[in-house]
């Protein structure tokens, strides 16, 4: 090998050509083949760490995301806390329509309410759900979209940008829909988890401008999943705009961090503290209010 050249070693054929086209997306010459080590794509030395540093962007942001690709004993793909939301959602159902009825009217979304100073109904009404048909199709829809947004962000982080999107979809709800106007269910918050997912390439797209297209292309495919089990007749399309759009635009920032940091221990242990904290705290407001 010439000396003024560098191989970067990879893990399979498929991981070659995959970093062959994202340098190449940045001008960066490269030459794919296999060593007596194994694969590796070599580049020159003066374009080595700028190879680097985008391999090293796109692993962070698509990792375990190319369904094509073997996945790593590592990698994290969906994260199972998820099922622990759902598990929290269908106890807080039991508990306000067996055991204490009068929480619903105490927690829900009332324009009135709020408008009065009962600012915490935003967020408690996220927990509440009309029947069990309504609690269901938010739960195994919120599962799914939740796990996604929860591995790719961090469990606390992801759930705590979903839970805030949920109330922004309340907040959007008391400020377009004609008063009085009454709301409740999760649905907000799994839109915000989706606007999490939507948003997940921009951090990529950020870092090598010229893969707008993945950009593009997650933003499409978000809408058009709001569209198809957002936009029923019966469902509050408004809250589940503004979960969507707040969610994105969490997304937005977050891809802003390192995905160490999203994925840190700290970050995601205060996330997840603030989580039960927010939950706790505006239940015990709406359990005390006159």
């Amino acid at each position: 090998m010439e000396v003024d050249r560098i191989g970067i070693p990879a893990r399979s054929r498929r991981q070659v050509m995959d970093w062959g086209l994202v340098l190449a997306s940045q001008g960066i010459e490269a030459i794919l083949g296999q060593s007596e080590e194994g694969w590796e794509v070599v580049v020159g030395a003066r374009d080595y760490e700028r190879a680097r540093a985008c391999l090293r962007q796109y692993q962070a942001e698509n990792r375990g995301w190319h369904w094509q690709q073997p996945l790593p004993a590592a990698g994290v793909v969906f994260h199972w806390g998820s099922a622990g939301w759902a598990v929290v959602m269908a106890a807080i159902y039991y508990w306000s329509t067996t055991r204490f009825p009068a929480a619903r009217q105490l927690g829900i979304m009332d324009s009135g309410a709020v408008a009065a100073g009962q600012w915490w109904r935003l967020f408690t009404a996220v927990s509440l759900h009309e029947n069990m048909p309504h609690l269901m199709a938010n739960v195994t829809t919120g599962f799914v979209l939740l796990g996604l947004a929860m591995a790719r962000y961090g469990a606390g982080v992801g759930l705590l940008a979903s839970f805030l999107a949920g109330a922004a979809g309340n907040v959007a709800g008391l400020a377009l829909y004609p008063q009085p106007h009454e709301g409740l269910g999760a649905s907000g918050m799994v839109m915000g988890a989706l606007g999490l997912i939507t948003a997940q390439s921009f951090a990529f797209w950020r870092a090598c401008r010229s893969a707008s297209h993945f950009w593009l292309r997650s933003l499409a495919a978000g809408v058009l999943i709001l569209v198809l089990i957002g936009f029923s007749p019966e469902s509050d399309i408004v809250a589940h705009v503004g979960g969507f759009v707040c969610g994105l635009l969490c997304g937005w920032a977050l891809g802003h961090a390192r995905a160490e940091t999203l994925q840190g221990g700290a970050a995601n242990l205060a996330a997840s503290t603030a989580v039960v904290a927010l939950l706790v705290a505006t239940w015990h407001m709406a359990l005390r209010a006159p």
